[in-house]
């Protein structure tokens, strides 16, 4: 009541606020909104299995693990494909927006396809060349070395590629700094579906039959954890400068000089 009183003494004190009247402006804090959540929650997840499930699993009993693991990964791994998911389609959604705004401003709605184009095709044949450098491999290919600087390289040669083709003086920062982080978001994702929840759902069906039935673990059991770990460390690395380019996309426009 008291502060009632005092805020109507004091106008200055109430608050003031509208919401913007264009479609387009709320629709691009919702999809913000919402590609914060459900990307906190991937990310959240990605940390989680990396920093914490994976070095206490392997502490555990292996008795004790078959028990833990079919009743923790389900639920997880619900939460971990479908945020990763939502994530990319509203990241999507959001970066077709600048494309649009770009494209008109170049006089040339057309490019909006093309930009698109370029983008989703470099990045998935860069997902090609990573889908191989995760597989489990012996020898000189099993070298942390040899994987990071094969990944290292085709991430940087992707990511000037596509600021190449997509890049122009009429291109935003915004534009080209999501082409980058969105398209490691891409990769990501692309893990998080072709791989690791693929070689969850054995794992999974495998420790519960051996927790049920007493039964021993398939031999390509330890393959299968093998790929998953190299392809969860992969992500667990790509997220790092991919929100390094996503969080400049609004508050760090270093790429809006990029020329063809």
């Amino acid at each position: 009541m008291l502060f009632n009183l005092l805020a109507l003494s004091f106008p200055e004190w109430q608050p003031h606020f509208s919401f913007l009247g264009g479609a387009s402006a709320n629709e691009m804090v919702i999809l913000r909104w919402l590609h914060l959540i459900f990307g906190i929650i991937w990310i959240g997840l990605l940390y989680f299995f990396n920093l914490v499930l994976t070095p206490a699993m392997k502490k555990c009993d292996p008795q004790l693990r078959i028990k833990i693991y079919p009743e923790l990964m389900p639920g997880a791994m619900g939460w971990f494909r479908s945020s990763a998911l939502v994530t990319v389609l509203v990241g999507m959604r959001y970066f077709t927006i600048h494309l649009a705004s770009d494209a008109k401003l170049a006089g040339d709605r057309s490019l909006v396809g093309k930009w698109f184009g370029w983008w989703l095709l470099v990045w998935l044949v860069a997902y090609i060349f990573i889908y191989a450098l995760q597989l489990p491999a012996k020898g000189l290919l099993d070298s942390p070395w040899v994987r990071t600087i094969g990944v290292s390289v085709v991430v940087i040669a992707a990511s000037w590629l596509v600021l190449a083709l997509n890049g122009g003086p009429n291109v935003s920062n915004a534009h080209l700094a999501i082409s980058v982080g969105g398209g490691l978001g891409l990769l990501m994702l692309l893990n998080t579906w072709g791989v690791v929840w693929r070689v969850q759902k054995r794992l999974i069906a495998w420790t519960r039959t051996a927790a049920e039935q007493s039964a021993p673990m398939p031999p390509e059991t330890e393959r299968f954890m093998r790929w998953n770990y190299l392809t969860a460390r992969t992500s667990f690395w790509l997220s790092f400068p991919m929100l390094f380019f996503m969080g400049a996309a609004s508050h760090y426009p270093f790429l809006s000089t990029i020329a063809r």
